[in-house]
């Protein structure tokens, strides 16, 4: 029995900062997934409203997560919209992971006076 003492705390010292990564990354990739959805939504928003006719660009910045480069092209009868960033949950100094969100609107006919 006293060849086992302290091997309890030992075992933690080895396994707590493993738990400690896992958690990270987790937080990490949940932070990520959040950032893709806020570039979905601010894409899809920005393609609606330049489809209507209206600043798509300046619907896109609002909705979008800061430092996000939005971009709005319209061709032909249809509008595409880009939110695309770098997302680098475990600090600047760290590696970062790219979403982005496309979305893509039909043009709506204009009113008939």
């Amino acid at each position: 029995m006293g060849v086992d003492r302290g091997s309890a705390t030992a075992e933690l010292a080895v396994a707590l900062p493993a738990l400690v990564l896992l958690l990270l990354f987790a937080l990490g990739a949940v932070d990520a997934v959040l950032a893709r959805m806020q570039c979905v939504d601010a894409a899809r928003d920005a393609a609606l409203v330049a489809a209507r006719g209206g600043d798509g660009m300046a619907a896109g910045r609002a909705r979008a997560p800061h430092g996000a480069v939005v971009s709005v092209a319209a061709d032909g009868q249809t509008v595409r919209a880009s939110v695309r960033m770098n997302v680098r949950p475990l600090g600047a100094h760290l590696p970062g992971v790219d979403v982005s969100g496309d979305a893509v609107a039909d043009v709506e006919p204009t009113a008939v006076p």
